[in-house]
């Protein structure tokens, strides 16, 4: 082993987990030169083929979500148990100074393994209302990171809670601007951009296809982003050419950054982007998720007058149609949005997260 900070990371599932984790990670590499890590995931699921070819030291464990079939949580709870003590024997070879847990279910065994050994242990929440993994594992943790300060009344536990934002505005930040021209947009004219994602739900999309087809007259342009999974069926229908339609952009940061108004999902990525970019927004929370998070996401930022936010059941195509004329058009609106996201200003998160770690295994 070299003389180096150890650090494990853990987090899984969905890249709402992964990429935070990730940004995590590059700013223990940016702050010291010989940090060895070691990232903790399932065996199935994305994190898997994600972080390895980021050529960083991957484990697995077999690990499942809980069902309420009995067969399976009942080899689940030995799967966990399982898990504790690969974990421990992993920990033993790679002696870590601190285990960081960044949400899903693979961290609990990984994150108990951790707090047996008397390891420390950070863990960091995305969302406003905690997921089920963190609160189980809140516990064991000597020290949260927050995004929203909503969340600090959840976590009633010995460790410090710190409001840290969200790890990844800090990316958004250096990415670089998109060529509107390149993508088919016209540099005079104001460009919307419409992220659906990979929650760009059925009622969603056609509330919006009726909003699109409507807009022929303005003289702005919308860029829609489907989603890979919508892209064939949003396509089937023709909309005004101020509109194109994508089913994905890489490095989307790069487009929000020539664009005048965002129309987004409430993920906790997602706004933290947003708020980092300092772009006004229509936020339009999904209401398919755990604890009706994304709403509660979005509920806190509106209250701090950063975001617009509009609830998917009150959308109708003239509601649409005004709502952007007025982001657009109302100069005060948008300046004040953009004074209350920089007031807010987590722009170096990940930089906080390594600075408050440092400090609890110094």
């Amino acid at each position: 082993m070299g003389d180096g900070m150890r650090i494990v990371v853990t987090a899984g599932g969905t890249m709402g987990h992964i990429n935070p984790a990730l940004a995590i990670i590059e700013e223990f590499k940016k702050q010291e030169k010989n940090v060895e890590v070691l990232y903790i995931g399932t065996h199935n699921r994305m994190e898997k083929e994600i972080i390895p070819k980021k050529n960083i030291r991957y484990e697995e464990i077999e690990i499942y979500g809980f069902t309420k079939n009995i067969v399976q949580d009942l080899k689940n709870i030995s799967l966990i148990q399982k898990g504790i003590k690969k974990c421990k024997e992993i920990f033993l070879e790679f002696q870590p100074d601190v285990v960081i847990g960044v949400g899903g279910y693979v961290t609990y065994p990984v994150l108990k393994a951790a707090h047996d050994m008397k390891i420390k242990i950070f863990i960091h929440e995305q969302n406003s209302i905690p997921g089920k993994a963190n609160k189980m594992v809140a516990k064991y943790a000597d020290l949260i990171g927050v995004t929203f300060l909503e969340s600090k009344k959840y976590f009633k536990t010995k460790g410090k809670v710190v409001y840290t934002g969200h790890p990844c505005g800090a990316w958004a930040l250096d990415i670089p601007k998109k060529d509107k021209n390149e993508l088919g947009f016209n540099k005079g004219k104001k460009l919307v951009t419409i992220v659906a994602g990979s929650l760009g739900s059925g009622s969603l999309n056609q509330k919006m296809q009726e909003y699109l087809k409507e807009i022929e007259k303005k003289n702005y342009e919308v860029c829609y982003i489907t989603g890979k999974s919508h892209y064939e069926s949003f396509t089937k229908e023709k909309y005004p050419s101020n509109v194109k339609v994508f089913p994905y952009i890489d490095e989307l940061p790069g487009l929000l950054k020539v664009s005048d108004l965002v129309i987004s999902r409430a993920g906790a990525g997602s706004l933290s982007e947003i708020m980092a970019l300092e772009i006004p927004s229509i936020i339009i929370p999904s209401p398919n998720v755990a604890n009706n998070h994304q709403y509660y996401n979005a509920k806190e930022l509106e209250e701090k007058k950063c975001i617009y936010l509009l609830e998917e059941k009150d959308i109708t195509t003239s509601k649409m149609l005004q709502t952007v004329d007025h982001m657009l058009q109302d100069t005060t609106t948008r300046l004040k949005m953009i004074h209350a996201m920089h007031e807010m200003d987590t722009k170096d998160s990940a930089h906080m997260i390594y600075k408050e770690i440092k400090e609890l295994i110094s």
